[in-house]
């Protein structure tokens, strides 16, 4: 097997830890929304925002340990315990007789999908809207997750680039299984099916993850220097540790490694003491934060209660949100073509302001058509096209955007604690929506989604004003020019751009300086 082809597939396996996160994302709408579900638990509004909210509750907490057990027992190991905390999770959810078993399957199934995510998760600079220049600047800078970690600059981009897609992947099927098992079913496998279905990958994902290669990077790191360049050779070469390109690969690894020993920050507390750090921090985590406040949870959660609103039914509302994720997809895909051709600032506030007239549109559609006097109709469609609109604009801008930028601004001596902190802060506020949402929706009805039209066109003011383009910005640039410390947090005005001319000068004069002493 030639060893792109090895690699790429490597890259597909462990991608199903995202297919697992996508699946369950989409999957609890069917869940929370079937008639069996109501029948057996009999829950109120804040027992199944709860149900909701508990998976990305536990993800916050797998999140926050996922980076210490990633480099104490490797990537791969990391990678299993994750899997089998969440086939436990998993059966949990898919055998409770309560809702107190719910609660506890959704809450451990989210544990292990915060290890999942975070030691598989793509880390942004390494995907396609990356431009090819910045990404060799930065590669062996910043590889730490597995597939960043095994594949050949020449397609890490597609490699790293999967787990968005495959996350779309999951959040598709679990649409359609969902819908499929709604409307052909009236017992409680209505939910239980399609919550049983997400063990299988899995359980694959637990069996065969130790038969693929450690993380080269992390065997060097562990001084155990023999064994990465053994697994480099057979995942570049066909096992030839004399190849030149594992030759040069595996001493770059060496000196990044030394490097990150001698600069990583070593607690959390630097981040906060220095300024450009905190401004990194404050940005990376205001933009996860915002994501979750544009409103895609509570849509995604509660689509079949959303729907409702408007007089749209369970079934109904299942197969529009299917088709949604086809939506998604596609828009996933063209934002991987085109975001390093628009740049991230412009597309995250334009992503922004679509998203708040999407939902000023929602609420006026909900409020002049509310159930008891409309049964779908002109409105219902409406309603649906505009709801199709949003989820494109999210897809496009501000959901692979949330993940790119955090990644890009930070330095080497931050970035694995600056993106862990900013990922916890998405789940965080994620859980948030999903326990408010239910509740919110029962008992403010329309009203509830001014909240959502507001947050929207707050966040791209406050984009306007403190996010700085970051397309195409070498890393070293994004220190010295872009966040250096006594850069201006905002960056409208005569005084930024005067900055940013004077700092860009200065960094020519050393990348000169530095190109003569070479010379020499």
């Amino acid at each position: 097997m030639k060893p792109h082809t090895y690699q790429f597939l490597v890259g597909v396996f462990a991608s199903m830890g995202s297919v697992l996160y996508g699946y369950d994302l989409g999957v609890i709408a069917g869940v929370v929304g079937s008639t069996s579900y109501a029948e057996l638990f009999k829950p109120t509004e804040a027992q199944t925002g709860a149900v909701v909210s508990l998976f990305t509750g536990g993800a916050f907490f797998g999140a926050m340990f996922a980076g210490p057990a990633g480099d104490y027992i490797g990537r791969r190991l990391t990678i299993m315990l994750g899997a089998v905390i969440f086939l436990l999770g998993g059966a949990l959810q898919t055998g409770a007789q309560t809702i107190d078993y719910l609660y506890a399957g959704r809450a451990i199934a989210g544990l292990g999908v915060g290890f999942l995510t975070m030691i598989i998760r793509e880390n942004p600079l390494y995907s396609a809207s990356v431009s090819k220049a910045t990404r060799r600047s930065c590669l062996i800078k910043s590889g730490t997750v597995y597939q960043s970690e095994i594949a050949h600059p020449s397609i890490r981009g597609r490699v790293t680039a999967l787990q968005q897609f495959m996350l779309g992947i999951g959040a598709f099927v679990a649409g359609w299984v969902s819908w499929g098992c709604f409307i052909n079913l009236t017992n409680e496998g209505q939910w239980r099916i399609p919550l049983g279905i997400q063990i299988l990958p899995a359980l694959a994902l637990a069996a065969l993850i130790l038969l693929f290669p450690e993380s080269p990077r992390w065997l060097v790191d562990h001084d155990r220097a023999d064994e990465g360049l053994a697994t480099l050779a057979r995942l570049h070469s066909n096992g030839d540790i004399n190849d030149t390109w594992v030759q040069a690969e595996f001493a770059s690894i060496k000196d990044t490694v030394s490097f990150e020993r001698e600069h990583e920050a070593k607690s959390y507390t630097e981040l906060f003491t220095n300024p450009s750090a905190f401004r990194r921090l404050f940005l990376a985590m205001a933009i996860q934060a915002a994501t979750q406040m544009t409103g895609v949870s509570a849509v995604q959660y509660f689509s079949v209660t959303i729907f409702a609103q408007i007089g749209i039914s369970a079934n109904e509302a299942l197969k529009y949100q299917a088709i949604n994720n086809i939506l998604a997809l596609i828009a996933q895909v063209l934002c991987m073509f085109l975001i390093d051709k628009f740049g991230r600032r412009p597309t995250i506030i334009a992503g922004n302001l679509v998203n708040c007239v999407m939902f000023v549109i929602v609420t006026i559609l909900i409020a002049m058509f509310p159930p008891a006097s409309n049964s779908g109709g002109t409105a219902g469609w409406g309603f649906i096209i505009v709801t199709w609109l949003y989820n494109i604009s999210f897809s496009f801008a501000c959901g692979p955007l949330s993940w790119i930028i955090p990644a890009e601004i930070f330095d080497t001596h931050t970035r694995s604690k600056g993106v862990s902190l900013a990922t916890m802060t998405s789940f965080a506020f994620n859980t948030m929506i999903a326990q408010v949402t239910g509740i919110g929706v029962s008992t403010l009805g329309y009203r509830f989604f001014i909240v959502f039209a507001v947050c929207n066109f707050t966040n791209a003011l406050f984009f306007y004003l403190v996010l700085p383009e970051t397309k195409r910005v070498p890393l070293e640039q994004m220190s010295s020019v872009v966040f250096a410390p006594d850069a201006p947090w905002i960056v409208v005005g005569s005084r930024y751009k005067n900055f940013r001319a004077a700092a860009a000068e200065a960094a020519r004069d050393v990348e000169k300086k530095k190109e003569v002493v070479s010379a020499v």
